[in-house]
């Protein structure tokens, strides 16, 4: 006979007070914690990528200068692709903003849509009509 025989075939124990512990609890109690908060936030900040600013030749802003005058003066959709600063990193990033030239202030240096996003003039870096 040996040592178990008689609690071999007994019911599993159950506690009255305490309720089992789910599957994805138990499973929790096992799984990795992060360490470093933050760490893997910060690896992927070092990790993006930003772009450089383009400087344009006096040819080249004679004729974005042409072109958001045609705007402004034809009331035509434009998309004006411009450089946007990175609030964190050196560099920026190039956005496309799609809209109807609302005005065109060349002594302040913006041009204003009439969904009222405002673009410095020298980030600009290609008109499309």
């Amino acid at each position: 006979m040996g040592a178990y025989d008689n609690i071999i075939n007994l019911p599993h124990p159950t506690s009255a007070r305490h309720p089992r512990m789910s599957m994805a609890d138990r499973a929790a109690q096992f799984s990795p914690f992060a360490a470093l908060v933050g760490h893997g936030a910060a690896i992927e900040e070092t990790a993006r990528l930003t772009n450089r600013r383009v400087e344009l030749t006096e040819e080249e802003k004679a004729l974005l200068d042409d072109k958001l005058r045609l705007l402004l003066e034809t009331g035509r959709e434009g998309a004006i692709t411009y450089f946007l600063p990175d609030g964190r990193k050196d560099g920026g990033a190039y956005v496309t903003a799609v809209g109807t030239v609302k005005r065109f202030d060349q002594l302040e240096g913006w041009v204003i849509l009439t969904d009222r996003t405002a673009i410095p003039i020298e980030d600009i870096l290609e008109i499309e009509i």
